[in-house]
């Protein structure tokens, strides 16, 4: 692939030679356009000169078709043809230089005729009696005019190239502080998360080195994270392992209901097992960049019943859920799955919280295109310092008997959908809001 250094020097040098071509074209035909004037002007000023010269000169013959004038006398410069003829045509004088072809002075002024298979430029002045005509060739002209252009071209194609050089090393020193970059980037070790630190760095460049230091950083926390959680779950999965493990040794070893009891043990240890890593799972796809979105939309009220159904299971008469007289009907702006996951993890710890059959509270109301759910438990509440603990993976109080998971996913699902989530710890126990973003009607 071309590289940047190549491509903005010919993207640009481009440019620049096609500016330089048509500028120096724009001068170029200017000048040829002055030289050519300037050469008829000679014609006029050497016509005038000779018309000068013949007034001081002795009259010329009636019939003056061998008399000759040198160039020298007429002062005609090199090059030039001049002749002097009468009114009716008869040639009077002409210079040694003219063309054995005589030169047409009918015309007044300027004309381009052939004379003796070459083109010639002349100019012809009627003073008194007699017509004056100078001619120079027009191979001559153009050959003075090319000369002209190109001494005039060589200092511009000269320019030109030295423009282009000093373009291509602006370039370079341009690109100096990406090299440098490049080379930080090429020396560090694969697995080093250390942030970059290049001095002296452009202000263009200075966002792209912050932006590469962030994604350093959140390659660390990323994989700090997944270490911290492989080691967490290592370690609440051993339990539950562990505890199965020793039911089911009991039950080898055992008869009767002693037997019957330690295979019970063992299921619940199978079960709590598998919500463990349900729950696992579920953290990692939503923390991770998996899609949930599969087209199936829900309305807050769906998602609130759905959500009862599934943390309820079978005793759903502890959840009351209080429904205001008017809300919105528009579909959540997330996916169902996520929004109902959120809120029966927390009617779950609502539920587990709460002692004996005491009742879980559930109200949502809709205001600015946006939903809030209200869950109310009746336990003893947390303490303050506590609070900020809620959603920390494998966290749990004292008198918890869950697997610390539920809020830690809330918590990757608020921050992934947009959410918010608040928690208000009372004596007469927790309430949290979650407030989830609704489609714009």
């Amino acid at each position: 692939m071309m590289s940047l250094r190549l491509r903005l020097s010919l993207t640009l040098g481009a440019a620049f030679a096609l500016i330089w071509a048509l500028a120096a074209a724009w001068m170029l035909s200017d000048l040829r356009n002055q030289m050519m004037f300037s050469l008829d002007q000679r014609l006029v000023a050497s016509a005038r000169m000779v018309a000068g010269l013949l007034e001081q000169l002795p009259a010329l013959p009636s019939k003056g078709e061998g008399t000759h004038f040198s160039a020298e006398q007429l002062s005609i410069p090199g090059g030039m043809a001049c002749q002097v003829s009468s009114l009716r045509g008869e040639i009077l004088a002409r210079s040694h230089s003219s063309p054995e072809q005589t030169l047409e002075a009918e015309k007044m002024g300027f004309h381009d005729q052939m004379i003796d298979g070459a083109p010639w430029r002349s100019f012809t002045l009627a003073r008194g009696d007699v017509r004056i005509t100078t001619a120079d060739r027009q191979i001559e002209r153009e050959a003075l005019n090319m000369s002209i252009l190109l001494a005039a071209s060589v200092p511009v194609g000269v320019a030109l190239l030295g423009c282009l050089c000093l373009l291509w090393l602006g370039i370079g020193q341009g690109l100096a502080p990406l090299n440098r970059m490049r080379d930080a980037l090429m020396r560090r070790s694969a697995d080093s998360l250390e942030p970059l630190q290049i001095q002296p760095l452009p202000s263009e460049l200075q966002p792209l080195l912050e932006t590469q230091n962030q994604l350093f950083l959140r390659i660390g926390k990323t994989i700090e994270r997944e270490r911290r959680l492989t080691g967490d779950a290592a370690h609440e999965l051993r339990s539950p392992l562990t505890a199965i493990k020793t039911h089911l040794q009991v039950a080898r070893m055992t008869e009767g209901s002693a037997r019957d009891q330690s295979l019970a043990r063992a299921e619940e240890g199978a079960d709590r097992l598998h919500r463990t890593l349900e729950q696992l799972l579920l953290l990692a796809r939503v923390e991770g960049s998996l899609s949930f979105d599969d087209g199936v939309q829900c309305s807050a009220e769906q998602v609130a019943k759905l959500a009862i159904q599934d943390a309820a299971s079978g005793d759903r008469q502890r959840i009351k859920f209080q429904l205001p007289v008017t809300f919105s009907e528009a579909p959540l702006q997330m996916p169902a799955v996520l929004s109902i996951a959120a809120l029966r993890n927390l009617l779950d710890n609502a539920l587990r919280h709460t002692p004996g059959d005491g009742a879980v509270e559930l109200s949502l109301e809709t205001t600015n295109n946006r939903v809030r759910f209200l869950v109310r438990d009746h336990g003893p509440g947390i303490a303050e310092d506590d609070l900020q603990h809620l959603t920390q993976r494998f966290w749990r109080n004292g008198q918890s008997t869950g697997c610390g998971l539920g809020l830690a996913i809330v918590q990757a699902i608020v921050q992934r959908c947009g959410c918010t989530l608040h928690f208000d710890s009372r004596p007469d126990g927790l309430r949290v809001e979650l407030t989830m973003p609704l489609q714009p009607v």
